[in-house]
């Protein structure tokens, strides 16, 4: 779904409502910049904890615009699904690329990045910073 050329976010958690609400605390986030397709894939597709391949590439694809998707995780399995299509390959939109990050600040700063026009390098390495965010 090439055209606007805004960087594509996919939230990727064990929980369909964590992953919703993340996605809708990042958009609210990022203020007035362009509006950011952002796509939660939470649980499975029968409503429970876990993870699903069929989720996260169906929240890819809806999310991609022609210049890459950042894909977010929680937790281990989340990483592995998302590692194991990547290595499949034709299930996710080519440049699509798992983003090493915490999952909240990391997907805030992604999304406030990509609303500001940002390649995927850029939306990568501001949601990579997140983890040097200190709180006290």
């Amino acid at each position: 779904m090439a055209g606007d050329g805004l960087v594509g976010i996919v939230l990727v958690s064990h929980s369909a409502q964590v992953a919703a609400s993340v996605a809708e605390l990042a958009r609210g986030l990022a203020g007035g910049g362009a509006a950011v397709p952002v796509a939660p894939a939470g649980g499975t597709e029968a409503g429970e904890l876990g993870t699903s391949a069929e989720l996260i590439a169906a929240a890819a694809a809806s999310v991609d615009r022609g210049a890459g998707v950042a894909v977010l995780t929680d937790l281990g399995s989340a990483v592995l699904t998302v590692k194991a299509l990547l290595a499949e390959g034709g299930e996710l939109p080519e440049g699509t690329r798992l983003v090493d990050a915490p999952f909240v600040e990391g997907a805030v700063a992604a999304v406030v990045t990509a609303s500001a026009g940002a390649d995927l390098d850029a939306v990568e390495a501001a949601a990579g910073e997140a983890y040097t965010y200190r709180k006290v």
